[in-house]
């Protein structure tokens, strides 16, 4: 190997040397801003979909395997709860549970949603963390004609009409986007089934202005 080969193997290795103390300097200063960004995203979803919720207060004993195998008994397998906490009133009673939801179904791939549900059941409200559809389809999702359906209503487990809602737990389809309509709807489902088994009840507990 001559000296110009080395020279620049030398140079290449600076330079590559240089390009990755560059990108982890970048990577260590924008992590946690990031990360709290995300969180407070989180955070402000939480909020919407249980507004009358003081604090959000995380729930002990929540197995990440325990619930993959309820989800997939009750037929939800494509479905995976992230997070739980119990959302509490300002006396620190609890009013129900906040969940983040992640589904596999998406026309557009992955998407997450948070759910808000009472102790007796009721669907206070969800909302999307992320959500990738077909602009104009699926993306009208995010829109409350459409997710405000599940706000205030209490059913063992939602379904979709695209020729009118009528039954009590039906909601209307996106027109054009089924594959979205039902992978929205498998995931609130996911949220109530899971919630069964952390334990509801037939009596709401605090009302407030979400129902």
């Amino acid at each position: 190997m001559n000296k110009q080969m080395i020279r620049e193997s030398l140079v290449l290795f600076i330079i590559t040397l240089a390009a990755g103390l560059l990108l982890g300097s970048v990577y260590a200063i924008t992590k946690h801003p990031i990360a709290q960004a995300q969180e407070d995203k989180k955070q402000s979803a939480y909020q919407s979909v249980f507004s009358d919720a003081v604090t959000f207060t995380d729930l002990e004993g929540v197995n990440a395997e325990a619930a993959a195998g309820i989800l997939q008994e009750g037929g939800f397998e494509k479905n995976t709860i992230q997070e739980v906490k119990q959302a509490e009133d300002a006396a620190g009673t609890v009013l129900g549970y906040v969940m983040t939801i992640r589904s596999a179904e998406g026309y557009g791939g992955e998407f997450e949603i948070a759910l808000g549900i009472r102790m007796d059941g009721t669907v206070n409200q969800i909302a999307f963390l992320s959500l990738s559809e077909t602009i104009g389809l699926g993306m009208e999702a995010k829109k409350p004609a459409f997710y405000e359906q599940f706000s205030g209503r209490r059913a063992d487990a939602f379904a979709y009409s695209k020729s009118g809602a009528v039954a009590e737990n039906e909601i209307d389809a996106i027109s054009g986007a089924t594959i979205t309509t039902n992978a929205v709807t498998n995931a609130v489902n996911a949220g109530i089934c899971y919630a069964r088994s952390l334990g509801l009840s037939d009596t709401q507990e605090g009302g407030g202005s979400d129902e």
